[in-house]
């Protein structure tokens, strides 16, 4: 089977059913064994030398060539006999059109075009939040979409399918999946107005620094924080709490979601539930107590910083820290902020301003 609908694929893997991303970033990512780490760029953590190693490692290229259309053009000759021979294909859907019954996919490589048209069967999976009532509807939200996402006027390819084929079958899935549930959520349902653009998650400090893989789910950054509890709260009650509350998020929103102020709402609902799992309940109790007493947190910033450079390796880069398997610490700066501002800023009594 073809898809470019990520989510699917180790639901169709574990019933025998062989799986081929028509998606580059996709690709790579499905060649890695790895989820992707951003909803527009999926492999957007990855450089063209990891690429040339993973593709030496699984296509057998050269691994010291890390030219991108050589790497391309590689991934292409792999796949096409594939796409050619495919049973079935399988994509999302960035839009449905009521009026037209119309599939509509923004794609910048017009793989989606391959999975619609190669195969003998096309199988459309869509968010029932994805409808709009008709044609004259879609045009703002399309130009939304790749403004939002990439800074672009409109992407490459804006496919929309509405029938198959002669000889051939087209069968479209409305997916529910708790959206439902969802928009009977007063504080909660807006979320379902998200076009998947992914500009939160481009302008989210914790998502820059920590990568989308570091959220354990398909959605990740700050939309993920608000959507993936809707689908299991336990599994996901951590992610609202991996959030500043900066709000950058909301305010370049097209769709004007209050993310950040879902993500502190979350937090209430987690709390009430009693769905923190207990070490991250201790972890908050003990953050509580440190962050109300000035004088504990200056003494605890000071101790971290020394510790740091001379705690041995074993004791920061272990099992028990998922953190620092892909991650060095940074060396701590000579002095903390309060320490340089009263250095350089504090009045005669020797306290700050």
């Amino acid at each position: 089977m073809l898809t470019d609908e990520c989510e699917m694929r180790p639901f169709l893997e574990q019933r025998g059913v062989a799986v081929i991303e028509t998606d580059l970033g996709e690709r790579i990512q499905q060649l890695d064994d790895e989820p992707p780490s951003h909803i527009v760029v999926p492999a957007v953590h990855k450089l063209k030398a990891d690429v040339a190693e993973l593709f030496a490692r699984t296509l057998g290229t050269d691994a010291t060539n890390n030219d991108v259309h050589y790497l391309a053009e590689s991934q292409r000759r792999t796949t096409r006999p594939s796409f050619l021979n495919a049973d079935a294909g399988m994509t999302g859907a960035n839009f449905a059109v009521a009026e037209t019954g119309a599939i509509v996919v923004c794609t910048n490589e017009g793989n989606a075009d391959l999975s619609v048209h190669c195969p003998p069967l096309y199988i459309a999976s869509v968010g029932i939040e994805k409808i709009v009532p008709r044609t004259e509807h879609l045009g703002i939200f399309v130009r939304m979409l790749s403004r939002s996402a990439l800074g672009s006027p409109i992407t490459q390819m804006t496919s929309h399918f509405r029938a198959p084929r002669p000889g051939t079958q087209m069968h479209i899935v409305l997916v529910d999946n708790g959206r439902s549930e969802r928009l009977g959520m007063a504080d909660f349902w807006t979320s379902l107005k998200c076009i998947r653009c992914g500009a939160c998650m481009n302008t989210c400090p914790v998502y820059r620094r920590s990568g989308g893989l570091s959220y354990g789910a398909t959605y990740s950054g700050p939309i993920g924080v608000i959507i993936d509890p809707t689908y299991d709260l336990r599994k996901y009650s951590a992610l609202p709490f991996a959030s500043t509350l900066n709000g950058s998020c909301s305010a370049v929103c097209p769709v004007k979601i209050d993310i950040h102020d879902q993500i502190y709402k979350w937090r209430r609902v987690i709390t009430e539930r009693n769905a923190l799992p207990f070490a991250k309940k201790q972890a908050m109790r003990m953050a509580g107590k440190l962050l109300a007493s000035p004088r504990l947190y200056r003494a605890a910033v000071e101790a971290a910083g020394a510790s740091v450079e001379y705690l041995p390796r074993v004791m920061l880069y272990n099992r028990l820290n998922a953190w620092g398997r892909q991650r060095e610490v940074p060396a701590a700066p000579a002095m903390t902020f309060r320490q340089w501002w009263l250095k350089h800023r504090a009045d005669k009594s020797g306290e700050p301003r």
